[in-house]
């Protein structure tokens, strides 16, 4: 059995909620899984080419300016902002879970995480759930789509 099959998986916010509120150095990844990526530990900066010194992720670890605002909120949001990857990047990217340390910068600023534990995949309703929370807050966002169209 494989590390990918191997893998829990988140089935609600509600338990990926759970785990943000629970642990510290929690991140989102959104690629072929933890089989992959723990091969070369690295990601590959996609306009020059040049490896970076991590895994690219997204933080999960709710920031102390957030206040007393509800975590189910920030996770979602944390979710939302990159869940167009699979249209635009790689069909076959899902997201996961991972707790690591953070070794660097990648050029959009993500976090480059080294010393991957993976914790878990994100079932697509998840997905689901994390759209629905940001579609009825009061201000106007999207996914970090570079290329979707603007009316």
């Amino acid at each position: 059995m494989s590390q990918n099959d191997a893998m829990p998986t988140f089935e609600s916010i509600e338990a990926l909620t759970e785990l943000v509120t629970a642990r510290q150095g929690l991140y989102v990844r959104w690629s072929r899984g933890p089989e992959p990526d723990l091969g070369s530990v690295s990601s590959t900066d996609d306009l020059t080419g040049a490896s970076m010194p991590g895994l690219s992720a997204s933080p999960l670890d709710v920031e102390s300016w957030w206040g007393d605002r509800p975590v189910r909120t920030w996770v979602a949001r944390r979710l939302y902002d990159y869940s167009h990857l699979p249209r635009v990047k790689d069909e076959r990217a899902r997201p996961w879970v991972l707790h690591g340390r953070e070794a660097g910068r990648g050029p959009d600023n993500e976090p480059l995480v080294r010393d991957v534990e993976p914790l878990g995949w994100i079932a697509d309703e998840v997905i689901s759930e994390a759209t629905a929370v940001i579609e009825r807050q009061p201000g106007r966002w999207g996914p970090l789509d570079r290329d979707a169209q603007t009316p």
